[in-house]
C-alpha cells in the first residue's frame, strides 16, 4: 500500500516513521489518521501529524512479534495488546489487520524492565457507522490478511469488535506455539480453514487453552463478547500462573434436567429441580455457579458439553434428567468435566416423590465434595420442608415468571398465592410472590403505588419465615428506594442483601438500576450490571439492561454492541431494542433510533416506553403525525408514566416533561428514578422545575 520511511524531525529534533501511501490508496489517509489520532495509548503506535499524502508516526524500535513464547511472557505481551484493542473497541474503532507482522516488540525495555508491545498499522481501521461495511473498500476487495482474518471478515460479512478477537486469538495461538492456527499453501485453502477447520492442541495451561479456543470459535456469540471480557480471562490466567499452588476457582453450570416422564407438562418438575440445585450451590463460598436463564439457554439442544462450558466459562457441566410417575420419582444426575468429558460423580436415585427436597440436598452435596469445595448450610430454623403441593406449585410460579410476558405474570402470582394457601410456612413461596409483583411493576403490567405493598408484604413474610435468604432483602431494598425514596435504609439493605457468597444478577441488576444509577453513579452502576451477564451471559435482559447503563454512562458504542448482542441472543428481546434506540438517540442518529424502537414497540406495544422514545424520535424525523398517533393511542394513564416525560424531553418540551415527571413520582413510577441523572433528562434537570421534583424523590443532590 506504499512505503514506509524512518526519518528525522529537524524542528523537534527526534526520529519518526512516515508513511506514505501510493496513490490508488491515498483516500485511506483521512480515515487511518482518525483512526489512530483518536487513540492515546501506551501500546498503541502514535501519530504525530498527517500531510497530503503522509503520515508522521511514531517510531518504535524493535522486532515483529514471534513465538514461540513462554507463557508468561506470551500472557504479559497479550495483556497489553488486549488493552490496546480495548481503549481502540472503546472509541469505535476496529482494527481488521491484526497480525503479529503489526504488533512490534520494542527493543527499549518497559517501567517493569522488559519489552512492551506496540500496535502498529491502522491502515484498515475504519469508525463503526452502522451503515458502513467494515469488512470491503469501495471496490468490494475483502481487506485484511487470510490467515488471521475471522471467518465472518473471509466470507465478506458485516464485523464487530469480536472479529478482532478473534484475530486476536490466532494472534495468541501463534504466540504460544509458534505455528500459525491456520495453514495452507494458497490463499483458498487459508481462507477454507479459517471458516471451517480446528487449528491443532496447543501445548499450553489449560486457562490459555480455553481462551484460546473461545477466541477462535466460529460464531461471534460464542465467542469472548467485548475486549474487556478476555482480557479479565487473561488476568485471572496471569493470577493461576503466579499462584500456582492454588487451585483455579471451582466452577459449574447446572443444565435443565431433561424430563422423561410421560406427561410433558412435568416439564416444569424437572426444570424447577435444577434450578433447585443451581439455588443450593450459590450458597457455596468460591464456587461460580452459572443463573438459570444462561444454563438453560442450551435445553433442547445436543450441544457438545465442552463449547457449553466455553460459552458459560465453567470447568464442569452437571447434566441429568427426571421421570416422575405417580408417587414415584426417578432422578439421574452426573457432574462432568469439561477439559475431557470424564465424569467427576454420578448417581441414580429411586425414590418417593416426598424425598425430592432430600435428593437436592445429595446432588448439592455430592458436587460440592467433588469440587472439594464446602456446601453452607443454612440455619436450622430455615430449614422447613415445604409441603409437596405447594412446593410443585412454586416450580409451575417459576416456570411463568421467567417468561416475563403480559399473560406468564399473573399466572405466577395465582402459582405463588396457591402455594401459600397450602403451606403459609413457606417462605419461598412468599418471596416468589414478592418478586412476581415487582417485576410486574417494572414491565408496566401494574402500578407500583398499587403493588409496592404487596411486594413490602410478602418480602417481610418471607424474612421472618427465613432471615438467611438474602432475596427478601433486596425486595426490600427496592421498596425503599423506588417507593420510600429512603436512600439510607435502600443503601442497608442492599448491602445486607448483597453480603453473601454469592450476589444473584437480580441484586446487581436492582442496586445498578434503582439506587446508583438513581444518584448519578453511572461507572458503578455499570460495574454492577457487568457482574450480572457475567453471573448469567446468555441473559438477553441484562445485556439490554448493561446498554442503558453505557448509554448513561456517555459510551454509547459500548451500549450498542451491548444491545446487539442482547439481540443476537434473543431477537425478540424487549430490552435490547429499546436500549439500542436509547443508545442511537444520544449518537442523533436518529433514523436507527427509529428502526430499533418500531421492533420493540411491535414486542410491547402496551409499554410507553418504546412508544414515548419513539414518538420523540419521530419529531425529529419530521414525522408528526405518527407520533401524535403513538400519543394517543398510550392515553392519559400509561404504563409506565416515564413514556410521556421521555415524548416531551426528547420534543424540548421542559414543562410538559416536569408535568407528567411530577405525575409519575406521585404514582411511584420506578422509571422516574432510573432517568433522574441520566444524560436524556439533562434539560428538565437544569430547569427551575427540578429542584421540586429531586425534593419529592429526597435525592441527595438537587443539580
Amino acid at each position: 500500500m506504499g512505503e514506509v520511511w524512518k526519518a528525522r524531525d529537524t524542528r523537534l529534533d527526534r526520529i519518526v516513521a512516515i508513511k506514505r501511501l501510493s496513490g490508488q490508496h491515498s483516500e485511506r489517509f483521512e480515515q487511518e489518521a482518525r483512526a489512530i489520532a483518536a487513540l492515546n495509548h501506551p501500546h498503541i503506535c502514535q501519530i504525530y501529524d498527517v500531510g497530503p499524502d503522509y503520515l508522521v508516526l511514531e517510531y518504535v524500535e524493535g522486532q515483529p512479534l514471534r513465538g514461540p513464547l513462554a507463557a508468561d511472557e506470551a500472557v504479559r505481551l497479550a495483556l497489553q495488546i488486549a488493552s490496546a484493542l480495548e481503549e481502540a473497541h472503546r472509541q469505535g474503532i476496529l482494527h481488521r489487520d491484526l497480525k503479529p507482522a503489526n504488533i512490534m516488540v520494542t527493543v527499549r525495555s518497559g517501567p517493569s524492565g522488559a519489552p512492551v508491545a506496540k500496535l502498529l498499522d491502522f491502515g484498515l481501521a475504519k469508525l463503526i457507522t452502522a451503515d458502513a461495511d467494515v469488512t470491503r473498500t469501495s471496490d468490494g476487495v475483502v481487506l485484511g490478511t487470510a490467515a488471521y482474518m475471522s471467518p465472518e471478515q473471509a466470507d465478506g460479512r458485516p464485523v464487530d469488535a469480536r472479529s478482532d478477537i478473534f484475530s486476536f486469538g490466532v494472534v495468541l495461538y501463534e504466540m504460544l506455539s509458534g505455528s500459525r492456527a491456520f495453514g495452507g499453501t494458497s490463499t483458498v485453502r487459508v481462507l477454507t480453514a479459517v471458516l471451517h477447520d480446528e487449528p491443532p492442541s496447543l501445548v499450553a495451561t489449560p486457562a490459555l487453552e480455553r481462551i484460546v479456543r473461545r477466541c477462535l470459535r466460529k460464531q461471534p456469540t460464542d465467542r469472548f463478547q467485548s475486549m474487556g471480557d478476555l482480557k479479565r480471562a487473561l488476568e485471572e490466567a496471569a493470577r493461576e500462573r503466579t499462584a500456582p499452588s492454588e487451585e483455579p476457582r471451582p466452577s459449574v453450570a447446572v443444565l435443565p434436567f431433561i424430563n422423561m416422564s410421560a406427561d410433558p407438562e412435568n416439564e416444569y418438575f424437572s426444570d424447577g429441580l435444577a434450578e433447585e440445585i443451581i439455588n443450593a450451590l450459590t450458597h457455596v463460598p468460591g464456587l461460580k455457579v452459572i443463573a438459570r436463564t444462561s444454563a438453560f439457554a442450551f435445553k433442547g439442544k445436543q450441544e457438545d458439553i465442552r463449547r457449553i462450558a466455553e460459552t458459560l466459562g465453567v470447568a464442569h457441566v452437571l447434566e441429568g434428567s427426571v421421570r416422575k410417575a405417580g408417587s414415584r420419582i426417578r432422578v439421574t444426575a452426573q457432574l462432568v468435566a469439561a477439559a475431557d468429558g470424564s465424569h467427576r460423580w454420578s448417581e441414580r436415585y429411586d425414590r418417593e416423590l416426598a424425598d425430592v427436597f432430600a435428593i437436592q440436598d445429595d446432588i448439592s452435596q455430592a458436587i460440592a465434595s467433588a469440587l472439594q469445595v464446602t456446601l453452607t448450610s443454612r440455619p436450622a430454623q430455615s430449614r422447613h420442608t415445604p409441603k409437596l403441593p405447594a412446593y410443585e406449585a412454586v416450580l409451575k410460579g417459576r416456570h411463568y415468571t421467567l417468561r416475563h410476558t403480559a399473560a406468564s405474570l399473573p399466572r405466577a402470582n395465582d402459582c405463588f398465592e396457591q402455594a401459600i394457601a397450602m403451606d403459609p410456612l413457606y417462605a419461598e413461596a412468599h418471596a416468589s410472590l414478592g418478586f412476581s409483583h415487582f417485576m410486574s411493576a417494572m414491565n408496566g403490567l401494574r402500578s407500583l403505588r398499587e403493588t409496592m405493598p404487596l411486594i413490602r408484604a410478602e418480602a417481610q413474610e418471607a424474612l421472618t419465615l427465613d432471615p438467611s435468604d438474602p432475596g427478601p432483602h433486596i425486595l426490600l431494598a427496592s421498596v425503599a428506594a423506588a417507593y420510600e425514596y429512603d436512600w439510607k435504609a435502600a443503601r442497608d439493605l442492599f448491602e445486607t442483601g448483597m453480603a453473601g457468597p454469592s450476589t444473584s444478577a437480580e441484586a446487581h441488576w436492582a442496586y445498578a438500576s434503582l439506587f446508583l444509577q438513581p444518584l448519578g453513579r453511572h461507572d458503578e452502576a455499570v460495574a454492577h450490571m457487568e457482574r450480572a451477564v457475567e453471573r448469567d451471559p446468555l441473559n438477553a435482559h441484562w445485556r439490554g439492561v448493561l446498554a442503558s447503563h453505557l448509554t448513561h454512562a456517555r459510551r454509547a458504542e459500548d451500549a450498542i454492541r451491548q444491545a446487539n448482542e442482547a439481540l443476537e441472543i434473543d431477537e425478540g428481546s424487549l430490552a435490547g431494542h429499546v436500549t439500542l434506540g436509547e443508545a442511537y438517540i444520544s449518537l442523533e442518529r436518529w433514523e436507527e433510533a427509529a428502526a430499533s424502537l418500531e421492533k420493540a414497540h411491535r414486542v410491547f406495544p402496551q409499554h410507553s416506553m418504546p412508544a414515548g422514545l419513539l414518538a420523540g424520535t419521530l419529531i425529529h424525523l419530521e414525522d408528526r403525525t405518527r407520533a401524535e398517533v403513538l400519543i394517543r393511542e398510550m392515553g392519559e394513564t400509561p404504563r409506565p408514566l416515564i413514556g410521556r416525560v421521555l415524548y416531551h424531553v426528547l420534543c424540548s418540551d421542559v414543562d410538559q416533561a416536569a408535568d407528567w415527571y411530577e405525575r409519575a413520582i406521585n404514582a411511584r413510577d420506578p422509571f422516574a428514578l432510573v432517568f433522574a441523572a441520566t444524560p436524556l433528562v439533562a434539560d428538565l434537570r437544569q430547569s427551575p422545575r427540578w429542584w421540586k421534583l429531586a425534593r419529592m424523590m429526597n435525592m441527595p443532590s438537587h443539580d
